[in-house]
């Protein structure tokens, strides 16, 4: 897991000028084993799936800041890391117990936290950073210009949403209608533009010094920022074509309760030959 969000704080001041030193990572105390590290990383999705965090500065850093100018790895469980787990959307679905249908991705869904770092202990040879503060602004810049690539896997979700919409159309019986078809055009545009944009900043990459590939830094911008619209959209139309059942939808266990269930299949039907689970789905 890259952990590269700091909470910040006051944005208009920097690391050193916090009133609490802790809104930033930072070396608070060292030995001849290595260096101990205090403070938080919010928005740590995946962080609690893997087994080793890498702990990274978050903006450019001045001499001031130097004990905040650190890089290093740390196992998932080491002693004095806490993580706060994120809320869901469905969570409370989830506690119902109805099955599977309200859980998303039933088997691997994903997840957010906010960690904190009390103490916590690396080795010398598990620093790669130790109060070079000069190398922090480059080192962001790169690790923000593959991460901001790696958003084309929105795409793949998009694929799944365009399906779905595409689905919810013929089960309601109107997939030829051309304002249905349109829109689903529209999507499919604006999914593929951001595909287009990740793909082209890995094609227009350059080989460094050290024989890595960095990929094209303005097109990984423009993929992040249509990242930041266009998924929106998509899902605005999805909507539009589910209609208002995609908000207001009874939950798995409403379908599966004795009476209310067979007054559900009765009148959320839609088109013959469509099982209403499938239509919920």
């Amino acid at each position: 897991g890259g952990a590269m969000t700091d909470p910040k704080g006051d944005r208009s001041k920097g690391p050193s000028e916090q009133d609490d030193p802790d809104l930033f990572t930072r070396i608070v105390d060292s030995d001849e084993k290595g260096v101990y590290v205090s403070g938080a990383k919010a928005h740590q999705t995946g962080c609690i799936n893997s087994h080793w965090i890498i702990l990274m500065p978050t903006i450019r850093l001045t001499q001031n800041d130097k004990e905040y100018a650190i890089v290093g790895a740390i196992p998932a469980d080491v002693k004095g890391l806490t993580y706060i787990y994120g809320r869901q959307s469905c969570d409370t679905r989830v506690m119902e117990g109805g099955g599977d249908i309200d859980l998303g991705n039933a088997k691997f869904g994903g997840q957010e936290a906010m960690m904190i770092l009390d103490r916590v202990f690396i080795p010398w040879d598990k620093l790669f950073m130790n109060g070079e503060f000069e190398f922090a602004s480059m080192l962001v810049e790169r690790f923000t210009c593959y991460h901001r690539r790696s958003y084309v896997c929105k795409t793949g979700l998009g694929d799944v949403l365009i399906g779905a919409a595409a689905t919810i159309a013929d089960y309601n019986g109107v997939p030829n209608v051309s304002h249905i078809k349109d829109k689903i055009i529209e999507m499919t545009h604006l999914n593929e533009t951001i595909f287009a944009a990740g793909i082209a900043s890995s094609h227009q990459g350059h080989k460094m010094k050290s024989g890595v590939y960095l990929n094209d830094d303005m097109l990984a911008q423009v993929c992040k920022h249509n990242v930041t619209r266009f998924p929106y959209e998509i899902s605005r139309l999805a909507q539009d074509i589910a209609r208002g059942l995609m908000v207001t939808l009874p939950s798995e266990k409403d379908f599966r309760h004795p009476e209310a269930g067979p007054m559900l299949k009765k009148y959320l039907v839609g088109r013959k030959g469509v099982d209403v689970e499938n239509r919920m789905r």
